[in-house]
């Protein structure tokens, strides 16, 4: 449904300025729900400010369902709807007003938009303070109006860019409950955030930005088999021989800890059961095994590194 193509995105000077996307690709089917990740400063906003048209790329071709999407291209822009990071409503506005300026925005008026902006908030547990100013409502309230608002005209594909930010656990579980729905009716989402337990939770595929370049762009299931787990054992200490050849046996990598030992590799769920085999049959019986599979922490942190970003 999405195709960018060789998107590159910089700010100010072309020569001098800020080069935020770098030869980016991607393309995002019909239905999907895409997770996209990166640290601070990865380009992460830059790269949905061009797909969302917001932003037209220092070069490189967005396309939706196969037309160039370009400024003057308001037929396909409103296919889209964006819930930004910074919260795009009005304070002075009730929740309701907002919808309904939103919803005119795109020629929606009169008995409709009504009954579309009532069913929304009323999704959204907003329909009891669709009255009230949004200047009086909790920072959980306004992330979900300002889902809401992007969702008024019914828009095709989706872009979330951190929709959960200081939420509450109860807001954050409602917008979950909703972004789930929306995807079971075959919206098409793309997801950021910088909570990874959030965005292992609910995307299938993820691509993964650093310094302006996706770096990775695959099925989760996929990247977490790539990354290796633990097994950690609670056992005598272990002849140097035997740890030799479990470290062999899952062609993996061997610690002594202080009452065991903990064997890092691939698929630690599968070759579990072979390690307390081969430790039994050599005289050594662990009291306690603790399988830790990887975790998508984990894979993201060997694609981006540990240091810290603070851009």
């Amino acid at each position: 449904m999405l195709n960018a193509e060789n998107i590159r995105l910089v700010h100010g000077n072309i020569r001098t300025g800020h080069e935020a996307v770098r030869g980016v690709s991607l393309r995002v089917q019909r239905g999907e729900l895409l997770g996209l990740l990166g640290p601070n400063g990865a380009g992460k906003t830059s790269l949905v400010s061009v797909l969302t048209g917001l932003r037209l790329p220092t070069s490189g071709l967005v396309l939706l369902d196969g037309q160039p999407l370009s400024a003057n291209r308001s037929d396909l822009r409103a296919r889209i709807g964006l819930a930004p990071q910074e919260t795009a409503l009005y304070g002075a506005l009730t929740g309701m007003e907002n919808m309904r300026f939103f919803g005119s925005l795109y020629g929606l008026h009169g008995e409709s938009l009504e009954l579309r902006a009532t069913h929304i908030l009323e999704s959204l547990g907003l329909l009891p303070w669709a009255q009230r100013a949004a200047s009086t409502y909790s920072g959980g309230m306004l992330r979900r109006l300002n889902l809401a608002v992007a969702l008024v005209h019914d828009p095709e594909i989706l872009f979330l860019d951190e929709p959960t930010v200081g939420v509450d656990p109860q807001s954050r579980a409602l917008l979950f409950d909703r972004i789930k729905a929306l995807h079971r009716e075959g919206r098409t989402i793309i997801y950021t955030s910088h909570h990874l337990e959030e965005v292992e939770a609910l995307c299938p595929r993820l691509a993964i930005m650093d310094h302006g370049q996706i770096i990775a762009c695959e099925a989760l299931n996929v990247l977490l088999a790539e990354q290796p787990g633990s097994v950690s054992a609670t056992c005598a200490k272990v002849p140097d021989p035997l740890a030799q050849l479990l470290a062999e046996k899952t062609a993996g990598h061997w610690l002594n800890t202080d009452d065991g030992f903990v064997v890092e590799c691939l698929d630690p769920a599968g070759k579990a059961t072979m390690m307390v085999e081969t430790l039994l049959a050599h005289g050594v019986r662990p009291e306690r095994l603790v399988v830790r599979p990887a975790d998508l922490q984990s894979v993201f942190l060997r694609l981006t590194g540990r240091g810290m970003r603070d851009g």
